[in-house]
């Protein structure tokens, strides 16, 4: 055990780390990180463009460069490059669509963590009743789409490294199962213009992902097709995906969709699963743990889960040659073959 987790002080971080997470997502409200990429200034110019007000301006800007996500040179404030790639709403690689739904929706849910785990129930829309989440928030459009903007957002980097790493030359096309606002489709088809595609998903979802996959430029070789998919035919294609879906739900369900997407491929087709993967001892990757945590607030039944459970479902529904693979930072994708 380290110095650190002996003394009081890492305690102390972890159970006050909701003023830090509040501090940068009310940054992200404020468009801070947009402004200082438009122009870096200084305390009084910060004040007027972003409405701040002065009793505590200087202190919210000093405690961003204390956390790492500013500096600050003879007075003049501008974005470190993690705030600039990843915190301008301007960047191809910006992640600020998560940070929103975590500071409008899931920062006041987790409030409810220890009723969730005293009774097992959601703590978010589905508290005072409602099927599924997705449901939920079908029903009031504005929160739909920032959700579906978020999980782009949280995917990004794991989608551009499945089509990377996931060997494509083989196959001729593809189905994104749950597929949002079809990023994770519209990754593979920028990176490889021989393969065709579809996004599965409900069927009110079709605009936003006609507006995204338009935007990204791959419309003419990535459709939409409306379905449930406990219920609906799953999409013919020579590989299926299910990234951030098995999670949702419980045990059972999750069996399930894997056994129809095995029913679903061709013999030789392949199954991507992919998930911020908890490690196999259960002890190491702290954000698939929270995410599962998460999903206790947000779903019925829903957990994630290590690779080696992935695989042993997997094996369970038929598939083969089973092997797993890192992504980006806590995500990693498990393969299956029929």
């Amino acid at each position: 055990m380290t110095d650190a987790f002996i003394s009081p002080e890492y305690i102390l971080s972890v159970g006050t780390g909701f003023t830090a997470a509040k501090t940068l997502l009310s940054a992200v409200e404020l468009d801070v990180f947009t402004a200082l990429a438009e122009a870096p200034g200084d305390l009084a110019d910060l004040e007027r463009r972003l409405g701040l007000h002065p009793r505590a301006s200087r202190d919210f800007l000093d405690a961003l460069v204390a956390l790492g996500f500013l500096e600050r040179q003879n007075g003049i404030y501008a974005n470190t490059p993690p705030a600039a790639r990843y915190l301008d709403r301007r960047s191809e690689s910006c992640i600020a669509a998560m940070l929103d739904m975590a500071n409008q929706r899931l920062y006041r849910y987790w409030d409810g963590l220890t009723d969730a785990l005293r009774t097992g129930r959601p703590q978010n829309e589905l508290k005072n009743g409602g099927a599924t989440l997705f449901e939920a928030l079908a029903t009031d459009p504005p929160r739909h789409r920032q959700f579906l903007g978020a999980m782009s957002a949280l995917s990004r980097g794991a989608n551009q490294a499945i089509a990377r790493k996931f060997p494509w030359d083989g196959y001729a096309s593809f189905a994104d199962i749950g597929t949002a606002q079809g990023d994770l489709a519209a990754q593979v088809a920028l990176a490889h213009l021989h393969l065709t595609g579809s996004g599965f998903d409900l069927p009110v979802v079709e605009p936003i992902f006609t507006e995204h996959v338009g935007r990204l430029g791959v419309a003419d070789r990535v459709r939409f097709c409306p379905g449930d998919f406990f219920h609906d035919p799953l999409p013919r294609a020579d590989v299926l995906m299910l990234g951030h879906i098995l999670h949702d739900w419980n045990l059972d369900e999750k069996r399930h969709l894997i056994r129809r997407a095995f029913d679903a491929l061709p013999p030789g087709g392949a199954l991507i699963v992919y998930e911020a993967m908890i490690d196999d001892a259960r002890e190491s990757n702290a954000y698939g743990l929270l995410m599962s945590l998460s999903m206790l607030i947000e779903t019925h039944g829903g957990f994630d889960y290590t690779a080696a459970d992935c695989m042993g479902w997997l094996a369970e529904a038929g598939f083969r040659n089973l092997r797993r693979e890192k992504l980006t930072g806590a995500e990693a994708m498990v393969i299956g073959l029929k």
